[in-house]
């Protein structure tokens, strides 16, 4: 995913401005993808140069309203469906896993501890923001749904893991 098909996504249901983009951005896709305000909004202005967004509204200070246009739902639907996406290939907490041998075995187990730790603070965190969201029938609430379910799956396979790596050195 890149940022410009995620900030083309968040507008396929309504106009939003580049505050209100972000901070759906922190509510709804922060932990698929993050971004920061600068990103977001020098993203904003790249799309709307290419067309793929247009302002609809300006208002005091400067605050733009941005709509997504038939080109830029062209863009994301041509990602969706006629891009293979990409594989994340690195993880720094595997690579440290595969040298844990090179340190004494309380420290290794202190490490996967800590995973399972770090883990379950992520899951709960997911809890607390999928009960914190007002969840409708749209299109980004529905697979939104089924991405927070993914979170909450994958961070509990990760915890279980590690829990599961700390009992195999024991």
């Amino acid at each position: 995913m890149t940022l410009r098909h995620a900030l083309l996504g968040l507008l396929t249901e309504r106009s939003a401005s580049g505050y209100d983009l972000l901070k759906l951005f922190n509510t709804s896709l922060a932990n698929v993808w993050p971004a920061t305000q600068s990103q977001i909004y020098t993203e904003l202005n790249r799309l709307a140069e290419a067309g793929l967004i247009t302002v609809v509204a300006e208002g005091p200070r400067g605050r733009k309203q941005y709509a997504l246009t038939d080109e830029g739902r062209a863009e994301l639907r041509h990602w969706l469906t006629e891009t293979e996406p990409q594989p994340v290939r690195r993880s720094e907490i595997l690579l440290r896993v595969f040298f844990l041998g090179e340190i004494d075995r309380d420290q290794a187990l202190a490490y996967l501890d800590g995973l399972a730790e770090m883990m379950g603070k992520e899951e709960n965190a997911l809890r607390e923001l999928d009960e914190a969201i007002d969840w409708d029938d749209g299109n980004l609430s529905v697979y939104g749904r089924i991405a927070m379910e993914y979170g909450l799956r994958f961070n509990a396979m990760r915890r279980e893991w590690a829990e599961w790596a700390a009992d195999q050195i024991k």
